[in-house]
């Protein structure tokens, strides 16, 4: 599994470390099976899934090969998507529910 971390993902878990070693935990159920740890998001943040961490806090992130697959890659049309491999998996967001749907 080819796992990135986006700057706004780093960033936030600097600024929430007490919560790092739960943030890990997720982070590692995740890259064991996204698919099912995860809930896919519908709307505006279609090829998207969200993960709580604990109550009203959420990790947003993607797996490239289920977003091509459902072409999805045309509506989240990452900057990068091209030079990442299908078993790419992008934690883009970390955060409060209300603040992370605000991407």
């Amino acid at each position: 599994m080819n796992v990135k971390f986006e700057s706004a993902f780093v960033k936030a878990l600097k600024k929430h470390a007490s919560i790092k070693k739960l943030v890990q935990k997720k982070v590692d159920m995740i890259i064991e099976s996204p698919l099912t740890i995860g809930e896919p998001l519908k709307g505006n943040f279609q090829g998207f899934y969200s993960c709580p961490v604990k109550r009203n806090f959420i990790i947003i992130y993607l797996f490239c090969e289920v977003c091509r697959k459902k072409n999805d890659d045309v509506i989240v049309n990452c900057s990068d998507c091209k030079e990442m491999p299908d078993n790419t998996l992008k934690f883009l967001l970390l955060g409060p529910r209300d603040d992370a749907y605000g991407i």
